[in-house]
């Protein structure tokens, strides 16, 4: 009786460390569930992985190349905005539209002279570079007249007053070499006018106005 006790409890106890081992193994399997799954699965995991992290960083690589390009576009029309609003405001500036500064001549012309003789004056200018001129206060564009005889000539319905000056943006040496060469332009007024002296004179800085003329055409459009 005392064997049977001794082996029904020696079996009690066997049964209870077995439950007790297989509870262990199971707590052990799922707190660690990569444990439990063989070489081959890791290594298809592990692939899985690396594959998907190449994907991501293809991903990465696309979106920054993308943001470069709009960053690169937006810096580009920026710039090229930039550049067309200088345009815009140097073709403004010299189609007399706004007012300009720079360097040039200011010829002062005393005595009788007629309008033709001022025309031919202000030609010249423009031949020599000059990129924009006035005479006094008064902003020559390409339909200005100045009209009347030696004595009583007139800009723009503005009679000039003797003396009077002529003002002209441009390189200041190449205008004064032009007009001031021998059988140039003052020479042969000169010569032309005896009762008429022109003087010119380099300048530093010239300030001209804009013109008070409505430039904008009546009939013409621009075709783009």
């Amino acid at each position: 009786m005392n064997r049977l006790g001794a082996q029904l409890a020696i079996a009690a106890v066997a049964i209870v460390l077995g439950f007790l081992v297989v509870l262990q193994i199971r707590a052990q399997g799922s707190g660690n569930e990569l444990a439990a799954r063989s070489a081959q699965e890791l290594t298809l995991l592990v692939a899985n992985l690396n594959e998907r992290n190449d994907q991501l960083r293809t991903e990465i690589a696309t979106l920054e190349s993308e943001q470069r390009d709009l960053e690169n576009a937006k810096a580009r029309g920026e710039s090229s905005l930039g550049e067309l609003n200088r345009d815009l405001l140097r073709l403004r500036a010299w189609a007399g539209l706004d007012p300009v500064t720079g360097p040039g001549v200011r010829v002062t012309v005393v005595g009788p002279i007629p309008g033709e003789g001022v025309m031919e004056l202000m030609n010249e200018l423009r031949n020599a570079g000059a990129e924009a001129i006035a005479i006094e206060d008064i902003r020559v564009v390409p339909s200005t007249v100045v009209a009347g005889r030696a004595g009583g000539i007139s800009v723009e319905n503005s009679v000039l007053s003797d003396p009077f000056t002529i003002e002209a943006i441009g390189s200041s040496e190449t205008l004064t070499g032009s007009l001031t060469r021998a059988g140039g332009i003052v020479a042969l007024l000169g010569a032309t006018y005896p009762d008429a002296q022109l003087t010119v004179t380099p300048v530093e800085r010239l300030a001209l106005p804009a013109t008070t003329l409505d430039l904008q055409p009546a009939h013409g459009t621009p075709r783009l």
